[in-house]
């Protein structure tokens, strides 16, 4: 099973169907392969307890924040919940450091992690998140404050693209 990230529009040449095949390098296919594992993890929980501890054991396996960069320039504004991203851009290709204060924020952004990470800062904005957390069941399955700050988390790296 492999999902289809909509992001320049539909191409027969690609076996992902609506990814550019041009934007398909190593990085992407990594990528799709990535969420496609998470999707598979998600749909075998019947029960949204069990995906939220999935959740959380997404944000477990985050690499330590440092303390010294919780700072306020570091925090994304919109989130109930204190989330701090640092973007890490080296060559072109985008990472970051996040963490949260709360368990299951802490999760979305492991999630963000493994969805942006390692990808060329050009594409950070054509990436259809909302489509992989509406896959996920996520969307709807958030409260609205945790919506927001997801919201808000995703314009924030979009933000790095150029």
């Amino acid at each position: 099973m492999f999902t289809t990230l909509r992001l320049y529009g539909e191409s027969q040449d690609c076996p992902y169907k609506s990814i550019n095949p041009r934007l398909l390098g190593e990085e992407r296919c990594n990528m799709v392969q990535r969420i496609d594992e998470i999707i598979e993890s998600f749909e075998l929980l019947d029960d949204w307890e069990d995906r939220y501890s999935l959740l959380i054991d997404l944000g477990k396996k985050l690499p330590d924040f440092p303390e010294h960069l919780k700072i306020e320039e570091n925090l994304v504004k919109g989130c109930v919940s204190k989330v701090w991203m640092v973007p890490e851009i080296e060559n072109g290709i985008f990472t970051f450091q996040g963490d949260s204060d709360a368990h299951i924020v802490r999760g979305l952004v492991g999630l963000m992690h493994i969805i942006y990470s390692g990808q060329p800062v050009s594409t950070l904005k054509n990436i259809d998140i909302e489509g992989i957390f509406e896959k996920l069941g996520l969307i709807q399955n958030l409260s609205p404050n945790r919506r927001n700050g997801v919201f808000s988390m995703i314009e924030k790296i979009r933000g790095y693209g150029v």
